[in-house]
């Protein structure tokens, strides 16, 4: 890591010869031979969020929103709720998107308003504790969906489901590591898989309310406590987590100014409506009991409906959270760049193979970090890890909108969002980040403990920058020895 000091501008970081681009950096304008143009359309735009939000979360935040608020139609609500907020939350990066078209999203948005301590705070939430753990929850997902019809009258084994999600890591690991194209081809295929099992679940919902099958849509036992409240919108708006990926290519995005904000409204009313409906296909069958007392909701689903054919909803949702954990290898770089670019991240994870020309030192330490996350393996603690970390740094980049107005007033800002959305979302992102403490108070503890440690780690490795002579030789040579070790490089650029 460099200092503070010694930040490059964001310049372009291209992986030599990534054919298809999955991997590469928009760069600056001026550098025609190796820009990427912008090329996506507003229903490509549309794709890549709805892509990134719909992954394990449907899949497993179900049994987690009823379990916190206590009836059918309360956890409906949530998942509207849920729906909307990520909708505001989106409708405000928009105008951040468009004034700062920089490569990180929200991380640059935070550098530009707050300055470098509270960015590298906002990179470590992600590298460290979001994306990590993100990827342990799709992968534990997984394992379930793929053992459960192995044990159809309990829950799989513990130690079995987590050896499985290590070696889903591990092979996707060795695939993002062997050819951008081989992942990029893995995540084309299984998205189509995520899609076709929602369709088909919101199908034969749709059958069973045409026979009249509405007995569980009450508000009976609907639990009253904010800070259970609170706590089932951990796992609503863990499911619509990705609403933000758009941002991080708008510099590939044809007409931003015209087609952002309209991908934006367009994906998330539709995913919201796909979130929705397939609730309401889950109720349709299941009652609240059975649901709390379904480790894979929609294998407990099938099981009802589709007789011998019920093994094919396990496995398309199987193919869905196996790609969901590819995905997030295959974006995890950009980020990376995004710090490294600042001085903020070591350099040897922006190195690429010189064989493969792909990631290896990032993916890498992506996946060891999700592997470490597997020693916990509660998949609702793990969400409220995640949302916790997620929505505190999502709502203090929020916090960006309203404090550049003040401070930055003459910045060409394209889109420009009424100031009630930004407020009315930080108020929001206050309470589900703050009154969960109170009722969750271990899983919020530890998740304050991992932001807590970027404080040393910054002020050692960046802040300080007259480091001894004999520190710099010592992380020289780690930096040496890992590139010999994995035959990687500098990304090459003009």
């Amino acid at each position: 890591m460099s200092s503070p000091g010694e930040k490059t501008k964001y310049s372009p970081v291209k992986e030599a010869a990534a054919s298809d681009g999955a991997n590469e950096v928009p760069c600056t304008p001026q550098d025609d031979a190796i820009c990427l143009k912008a090329k996506m359309s507003l229903l490509n735009g549309i794709t890549v969020i709805v892509g990134s939000i719909i992954g394990s979360g449907i899949f497993v935040s179900p049994t987690g929103v009823l379990l916190y608020t206590g009836s059918v139609n309360a956890s409906l609500v949530v998942w509207v709720i849920s729906g909307v907020f990520s909708m505001v939350g989106a409708y405000c990066y928009a105008e951040l998107g468009c004034m700062i078209s920089k490569s990180g999203a929200d991380y640059a948005y935070i550098m530009e308003t707050f300055g470098p301590f509270m960015a590298f705070i906002r990179l470590w939430i992600e590298c460290m504790i979001v994306r990590p753990c993100s990827q342990a929850i799709v992968a534990l997902t997984f394992s379930v969906y793929v053992l459960k019809p192995f044990f159809p009258e309990c829950l799989p084994p513990d130690t079995s489901v987590r050896l499985l999600a290590v070696c889903c890591i591990m092979v996707l690991t060795f695939i993002n590591c062997w050819d951008v194209k081989w992942a990029t081809r893995v995540q084309d295929v299984f998205t189509y898989a995520k899609l076709l099992a929602l369709f088909i679940i919101i199908a034969a919902g749709a059958v069973q309310l045409c026979k009249g099958h509405v007995e569980y849509f009450t508000f009976d036992n609907t639990k009253t406590e904010v800070t259970q409240l609170a706590l089932s919108f951990y796992s609503g708006l863990f499911a619509y987590n990705g609403w933000n990926y758009l941002n991080f290519i708008i510099e590939e995005l044809k007409d931003p100014i015209r087609n952002l904000p309209r991908a934006i409204a367009i994906s998330c009313t539709l995913v919201t409506v796909v979130y929705f409906m397939t609730n309401v296909a889950f109720y349709t069958t299941l009652s609240p009991v059975e649901v709390l007392g379904s480790s894979a909701v929609a294998v407990s689903f099938a099981e009802h409906l589709f007789g011998f054919m019920a093994w094919t909803i396990p496995v398309f949702v199987a193919l869905s959270t196996f790609g969901a954990v590819n995905g997030i290898l295959l974006t995890s770089s950009r980020l990376f760049y995004a710090g490294a670019c600042e001085g903020q991240m070591p350099e040897i994870l922006t190195m690429i193979q010189i064989s493969r020309l792909t990631p290896t030192p990032a993916i890498l330490f992506m996946a060891l970090l999700s592997m470490l996350y597997l020693t916990v393996s509660d998949i609702f603690a793990l969400i409220n890890y995640v949302g916790f970390a997620t929505w505190l740094s999502i709502g203090v980049a929020v916090v960006c909108l309203p404090v550049l107005r003040y401070t930055r007033p003459d910045m060409t800002r394209p889109i420009k969002v009424n100031l009630f959305f930004p407020i009315i979302y930080i108020i929001a992102s206050i309470f589900v980040t703050v009154v969960p403490m109170i009722a969750s108070p271990v899983e919020t503890g530890y998740g304050c403990l991992m932001i807590a440690t970027s404080v040393p780690v910054y002020f050692i490795f960046i802040y300080w920058r007259r480091k001894p002579e004999t520190i710099q030789k010592a992380i020289g040579a780690v930096t040496i020895s890992l590139q010999k070790l994995m035959l990687v490089v500098r990304p090459q650029t003009k």
